[in-house]
């Protein structure tokens, strides 16, 4: 069994905890919603650019590793100025890279617009910031589960938004679906005024009671980095970030290369999504029962065991669905031990930013399976090696969770003036 997660200075009760959770959740749900449903248009993209799967892959990935790649500076200003500030100015950025998507013809516009418009806004509404946002938010006690909720708000909305997504265009047309999708995205701002403040008063408690001066953003970061522990978090995470990410990007390509229905791809996706939920809602209760690294590493175990499965079984509806739903079950149900850990380790004062820096490693991860799902599959018109090296490293992320220590390490930082 394992303690309960550090518990840190009380929160500051702003209002219920079911409005942060159904705030975080739902912001989750919309941006995370729409960007994993950006691989049903690929197609459609590459039919109406004449660019080529590679260079359409291309843009997804930069899309991956700029996600990441925000995460981290949009903590930091999260924890300093202000949660609500970073997540408007992120909502309104994916709804601009969503609309004017359609409206790009070369690599250097998708890559502008799904890259860095969509993806870097998604990033700024995304799961460092939202995370330590609830953290910040709810009592001690709940926040293993409340992260669960709030991950499971991003499985959702990849659950409702890929049935929108095939909906609309199958009614409208893939190019006006999308911009519909982006000004979907907009109901998340209401959520702006819930989820509004920083961590400086969590910092100021925690300083004020072991008499230390509160940590610098460096100084944070410095011995966050020293900690093996957290490198290992790190590289896990990473692989992680290859196997969802080629998913969410070539999923209904693989549809489509077992000779599948298209529509089979949207479900496929969907079931991702639904079958999510479930597995981050019990992630989230399972982290203050069990040992985190061990749930870690059970859950890319089972990754790499179920792809194997799908390799030697027969490719038909039935299997590729049951196949999406076990995927769905692990998906993003790593995000709750993962921001566990984090807290646990490091305290809640600079989540955001040293969550956002884990989520780094994720996209560059992320960006990878992108990337290499496409090229692999215009070399050779077929996923098997990706698949092969996605069953390798399922099996090292396994294994490198494994030496991790749920100790809070000792920081060090100058002692305050009397």
């Amino acid at each position: 069994m394992n303690d309960k997660t550090t518990a840190g200075p009380a929160p500051v009760a702003r209002y219920a905890v079911w409005l942060v959770l159904l705030a975080a959740a739902g912001t989750f749900a919309l941006t995370m919603g729409v960007r994993q449903t950006m691989g049903l248009f690929l197609s459609s993209l590459n039919t109406a650019t004449g660019l080529g799967i590679g260079s359409i892959s291309l843009a997804f990935a930069f899309g991956q590793l700029w996600w990441g790649l925000t995460q981290p500076f949009a903590g930091a200003v999260a924890d300093r100025i202000g949660t609500g500030r970073v997540i408007f100015i992120g909502v309104l950025l994916v709804a601009l890279g969503t609309f004017l998507t359609p409206l790009m013809t070369t690599t250097g516009g998708l890559i502008f617009a799904i890259g860095v418009l969509a993806a870097g806004g998604a990033g700024m509404a995304g799961p460092s910031v939202l995370m330590a946002a609830t953290t910040r938010l709810v009592p001690a006690h709940k926040r293993g589960l409340a992260t669960g909720v709030v991950n499971a708000g991003g499985s959702f909305g990849q659950f409702a938004m890929a049935p929108i997504a095939i909906g609309l265009m199958a009614t409208v047309g893939w190019a006006s679906a999308m911009q519909w999708l982006a000004i979907l995205i907009l109901l998340a701002l209401p959520a702006v005024w819930v989820l509004k403040g920083n961590s400086k008063q969590l910092a100021a408690q925690s300083a004020a009671a072991s008499g230390t001066r509160p940590l610098t953003a460096r100084q944070a970061i410095g011995q966050a980095l020293a900690t093996p522990s957290y490198r290992y978090l790190s590289l896990g995470f990473l692989v992680c970030g290859f196997h969802v990410a080629f998913l969410a990007t070539h999923l209904p390509g693989v549809v489509a290369a077992c000779g599948l229905p298209p529509e089979i791809g949207g479900w496929a996706l969907g079931m991702i999504g639904l079958f999510n939920i479930v597995g981050s809602l019990a992630m989230g209760w399972a982290v203050g029962r069990w040992r985190m690294k061990s749930l870690l590493a059970l859950l890319y175990a089972v990754r790499g065991l179920a792809v194997l499965v799908f390799l030697l079984a027969p490719k038909t509806p039935a299997v590729m669905l049951v196949f999406a739903a076990v995927m769905g079950i692990t998906f993003l149900s790593t995000v709750p031990p993962t921001a566990g850990l984090v807290a646990k380790m490091f305290g809640p004062a600079n989540m955001a930013m040293l969550f956002g820096i884990v989520m780094l490693a994720h996209q560059v991860g992320g960006f990878l399976g992108a990337f290499l799902g496409g090229y692999v599959f215009q070399a050779t018109g077929s996923y098997d090696i990706v698949w092969y090296i996605d069953i390798a490293l399922a099996a090292g992320a396994a294994l490198v969770n494994l030496p991790i220590r749920e100790a809070r390490p000792v920081l060090v930082a100058k002692t305050a003036a009397a």
